[in-house]
């Protein structure tokens, strides 16, 4: 069922649908080396092999999991030595992202030279996964997930044309159990229906696919989720920003999309421990205790019961009030530091270990705030310098503005921004 064509080619119109870059490219004979990034099953592969044949070149293609550095070597070697025109033969490496950066480096001259234009197919993102060299003499196009539409419409194409299922007579009461075990990866659709097909009893002659029978075959439709690729660091930052923008429900969504990929729990509790002090902080300390203890709690019980620790956590992670004023306080005071240096501690605040320090008065002038009334002494306990520098705004929170209303109390017009 692989397209013949770019014009059978389903979805990425935005590269080879009218007007798109990759066929004006080619149009023109000029095609520059790329890395075509995008999921599972959207026709990467295919799209490199309908490239190389539009424009007439000589195709090689190499596997990153199973060839290394010589075999890479091996391509470039015949691609250079079959004259002029040769040296725009296509190399494609599917899973690029696999080729260690010593492999990726024994690209680089082939493709600066013009020896073969390369094209790489990963599911990772190339800014993590591909050297910079090597990007910098790519173009970088992104593949998309195909959607329903374009999913049953290869169905459709699939029914009409494939000889073993044209010979049958089949019909679909139910797709929506196939497009959620597909999740817009056309090769998991194919396969997937043609064993729905074989699986299926025969009713009178026709073969009926329905949610149920999609169901039993498939099993279990494990979301996909790559613990070590975006996907990871796309669903652990929807999980965060769900819970700092007080969704509970969506937090609770994304927790089970990294509880059904196998993520790892403690990885979870730890992002949660981080929010809760840089988005919830000082609006309800309790956070903090909250997030720790079930980072703590999920040690102690291990899994799967840990899941509903995980979960109490972000639904109270995701309905507390929200601040980062800490946050934004030890920011702004690494901002002074890195701006005014190494200032000296005021001598007042010094320890005086030594009868030199003494005599040099160290320590001298402090005085010892639980001596005051309400165990405070107004005194300065910065560098002169910064004397008076608001690195602490309170947020809106009531906590918080108790906290406002103790500083302006005790140090007056001192921090008039507190």
């Amino acid at each position: 069922m692989r397209p013949l064509d770019l014009d059978q080619v389903v979805g990425q119109e935005h590269l080879v649908g009218p007007g798109g870059i990759l066929r004006k490219a080619l149009a023109g004979g000029m095609l520059p080396s790329m890395i075509l990034w995008g999921p599972p099953g959207v026709g990467k592969t295919t799209l490199a092999r309908l490239i190389a044949e539009k424009l007439q070149r000589p195709f090689f293609t190499l596997s990153a999991i199973s060839s290394g550095v010589k075999d890479v070597r091996e391509v470039i070697e015949q691609a250079g030595g079959k004259g002029l025109f040769a040296r725009s033969a296509v190399l494609f490496i599917d899973e690029i992202h696999r080729f260690s950066k010593a492999q990726q480096d024994s690209l680089l001259g082939a493709v600066e030279k013009g020896t073969i234009t390369l094209i790489g197919a990963t599911t990772e993102n190339p800014s993590f996964e591909v050297i910079n060299a090597l990007l910098s003499r790519c173009q970088v196009y992104t593949l998309r997930s195909l959607d329903e539409g374009q999913l049953l419409g290869l169905l459709e194409r699939a029914m009409r044309e494939d000889p073993e299922l044209r010979s049958r007579r089949i019909a679909l009461q139910g797709t929506d159990a196939l497009m959620r075990a597909s999740g817009g990866d056309a090769r998991r659709l194919l396969n997937t229906f043609e064993l729905c097909v074989k699986a299926a009893p025969a009713d009178g002659g026709d073969v009926v696919i329905t949610d149920a029978l999609v169901k039993e075959v498939v099993q279990s439709n494990a979301a996909r989720y790559d613990k070590q690729g975006e996907q990871h660091y796309d669903i652990v930052s929807a999980f965060i920003k769900s819970m700092r923008g007080s969704d509970p429900n969506a937090a609770v969504y994304w927790l089970a999309r990294m509880v059904e990929g196998g993520e790892d729990p403690l990885f979870i509790a730890r992002r949660m421990v981080i929010l809760a002090s840089e988005d919830v902080g000082l609006a309800d300390p309790n956070a903090l205790l909250m997030a720790t203890t079930a980072m703590q709690g999920v040690q102690l019980i291990g899994w799967p019961e840990g899941r509903i620790i995980l979960s109490q956590c972000a639904v109270y992670l995701a309905c507390a009030p929200k601040s980062n004023a800490s946050y934004m306080a030890i920011g702004a005071a690494q901002a002074k530091v890195q701006a005014t240096g190494d200032l000296p501690v005021p001598l007042h605040l010094r320890n005086a270990p030594t009868k030199l320090m003494k005599e040099l008065g160290y320590g001298k002038a402090y005085q010892y705030s639980h001596e005051g009334e309400g165990h405070f002494i107004e005194q300065e306990f910065l560098p002169e310098a910064i004397s008076g520098t608001v690195f602490f705004t309170p947020g809106d929170s009531p906590r918080e503005q108790a906290y406002a209303a103790l500083i302006r109390k005790l140090w007056k017009d001192r921090y008039d921004k507190a």
